[in-house]
């Protein structure tokens, strides 16, 4: 018996027949700091659930992340006994076309659909599938496996984040994720989370000691201290997070937390056993100025955000476009209440609603839901999928993105706040102490500190603004005070570093934006013996940092040759190429595809010479390129119409 795990296929953040531009694989760059350009923070996020089931049921289980629909079809056909297909809302297209390939080339194979996209109404006719897990899914699939359902559960080593970027540099800050519970018991009417799991919090790791063991075996593992906590309000299991701060005293443990909690759940805690803990980071949910729910009912938030980034603790906080009391006037209320709030970080998310919620289920009775718009467009960052009264589709659109840009004329870039907040926290009196774990807590901070003072020279000149340009100047002040003066290797650093930007911005303002994770694949249970048929079946031509080429061997004696050109294309590369597949005259190529991106460059003389030379091994010639470079697009057409290759965009 075997399970392959997916997520849905790339790429993200395009506008294709399955998905849309705005439905970015990235949580900052979508939903916090999108409109900020240059300083938005760029990375992408692991399919933490596949990961979490594989190392909790015994099948042997490979687990494929973001794979090309390539990747894909040549993974499914292995013959798997159970391929396990996980998606969101605006990814039902890629997950159906998922099982239609899964139909198509191992019929034998069982189909079962996970994740937030299964409370569509009747996925199950929407999608040709065997099974449909919905919710927390580590107990459903060791009872369909006939697994014991109460065996202890094992955390996975993870990475919090992959392919880290800021001002088109790699960002160099490891960590690890660390997922204590799913679930939240709050059960807030719109609510996608709570609702999935049954409205019930199901903690992982239920107590402190186990946390605090858990971090170690991975912090041993990941070489990272860091940790981003998956836990919908982690400070609420007060008495959880007061053991895992008893023993971290105790041990002198050096561990630093990024968290998520509520306002009322941080008071009752406490802001200083916050920094006790190593809390460095916490998401709130602020929601609206009116206080519509209980977590913040009672709460001044305002002031509670102060203290927070007083204690040198990054907040981001969260609020809601387009909720029912919303009009023309009490919409930009809410707006700048959110931006008064003064975080570090602000997300503005639109109120809709989603299968399985309550409000779904109210709006669906009210026949307020836009049933023709597509699940595509279900994302959040674009259009309401609901008929408000006060608000047309193109209006939300519109305010949406207008108040990002108000957030970020009016408080800056996030990246210069953040670094704001994280000086001014090394003056708190809480440091004013003999106590050896709070000595070490600022120290850590600290350091953290010490790794910004370079690229903040960097970020004034880039600063679009004066209003941004004075903020840079008051916080590399604060910089100086605690660091002395730049010296000249800084400020040499800092225009490598601006320079850097520079080329990131150029490319993001010709649009080259998307920033789409690379394909990760494991193996757990698996034993080498397994995949000694795929020896042979892959062949490199040629491998180097912009150019590769390789053989597959995919039909019977034929092979598929890819290749794929990111940079200068040399005419010595392409002659290497050729001279490669003469010496493998018994090769038969099936089928030849060329991958172009918008950055690579080449002599057209030359590349056309390179593929009448491919065309003598096979006529199969495919080229993929990008549709918004207008030059290499009418380059290749003009070759297709010369019969020389086909030619498709992206």
């Amino acid at each position: 018996m075997s399970l392959l795990l997916t997520s849905v296929f790339r790429p993200f953040g395009v506008d294709d027949e399955y998905g849309r531009k705005e439905n970015k694989l990235e949580l900052f760059h979508n939903q916090v700091t999108r409109e900020q350009g240059i300083f938005s923070m760029r990375s992408n996020h692991r399919s933490f659930g596949l990961y979490f089931i594989a190392e909790n049921i015994k099948m042997p289980t490979v687990v494929l992340d973001f794979p090309t629909l390539k990747q894909f079809r040549k993974e499914v056909k292995k013959g798997y006994d159970y391929v396990g297909i996980s998606f969101i809302l605006p990814n039902f297209i890629k997950a159906k076309k998922m099982a239609e390939i899964v139909r198509e080339v191992a019929p034998s194979t069982k189909i079962i659909l996970g994740g937030h996209g299964t409370p569509i109404p009747d996925i199950e006719k929407l999608i040709d599938c065997d099974y449909v897990i919905k919710g927390e899914g580590i107990s459903q699939l060791r009872e369909l496996f006939g697994e014991d359902v109460e065996a202890p559960i094992k955390h996975p080593a993870m990475p919090g984040s992959d392919h880290k970027r800021i001002f088109g540099l790699p960002f160099p800050q490891k960590n690890a994720v660390l997922i204590t519970g799913v679930g939240c018991p709050n059960a807030c009417r719109f609510c996608a989370t709570s609702h999935f799991f049954g409205k019930t919090y199901y903690p992982f790791l239920k107590t402190g000691r186990e946390i605090y063991d858990t971090m170690v075996r991975i912090s041993e593992s990941m070489k990272t201290n860091d940790f981003f906590v998956m836990d919908e309000n982690f400070l609420k299991h007060k008495e959880r997070a007061l053991e895992l701060l008893e023993i971290i005293e105790r041990e002198g443990s050096r561990f630093s937390f990024s968290i998520f909690s509520s306002a009322e759940a941080i008071t009752d805690f406490g802001i200083d056993n916050m920094v006790k803990l190593g809390v460095i980071y916490v998401w709130i949910g602020v929601e609206s100025k009116q206080s519509l729910f209980e977590k913040t009912k009672g709460v001044d938030v305002k002031k509670l955000i102060a203290e927070l980034r007083g204690k040198g603790i990054i907040v981001l906080a969260s609020s809601i476009l387009f909720l029912e009391h919303h009009d023309k006037k009490t919409i930009w209320d809410d707006i700048d209440f959110a931006i008064g709030l003064q975080p570090d970080f602000t997300q503005f998310m639109q109120f809709g609603p989603t299968p399985m919620t309550a409000l779904y289920m109210d709006y669906k009775a009210q026949g307020k839901l836009l049933d023709e718009m597509p699940y595509e467009e279900w994302h959040g960052q674009k259009r309401i999928n609901f008929k408000h009264p006060n608000f047309t589709g193109d209006e939300t659109e519109v305010i949406l993105r207008e108040a990002f840009r108000k957030e970020y004329e009016v408080l800056g870039p996030s990246i210069l706040r953040a670094s704001e907040t994280m000086i001014r926290g090394l003056d708190d009196p809480i440091y004013q102490t003999s106590d050896p774990h709070l000595l070490r807590r600022y120290e850590i901070l600290r350091q953290k500190c010490k790794r910004l003072h370079i690229p903040l020279t960097a970020m004034k000149w880039l600063a679009p603004t004066q209003h941004m340009k004075e903020l840079a100047s008051r916080t590399i002040g604060l910089y100086d005070a605690h660091f002395g003066r730049r010296t000249a290797l800084k400020l040499s650093a800092s225009a490598f570093v601006y320079t850097c930007a520079c080329i990131a911005r150029f490319k993001l303002d010709m649009g080259y934006e998307a920033h789409n994770p690379s394909t990760v694949k494991s193996m757990l249970r698996v034993q080498p013996e397994a995949y000694k048929a795929m020896k042979g079946r892959i062949q490199s031509i040629l491998r180097n940092r912009k150019t590769w080429a390789i053989l597959e061997k995919n039909w019977g004696d034929n092979f598929e040759l890819s290749l794929h050109f990111s940079g200068k294309i040399r005419k010595r590369t392409v002659v290497k190429v050729i001279e490669r597949l003469d010496k493998r005259p018994a090769v038969s190529l099936k089928s030849i595809r060329i991958s172009v991106t918008p950055l690579a460059k080449f002599n057209e003389d030359t590349f056309e010479t390179f593929l009448e030379k491919l065309s003598r091994r096979c006529k199969d010639i495919r080229i993929q390129c990008s549709e918004s470079h207008r030059k290499q697009r009418a380059f290749f057409n003009r070759l297709m119409k010369k019969n020389v290759c086909t030619v498709s965009t992206y």
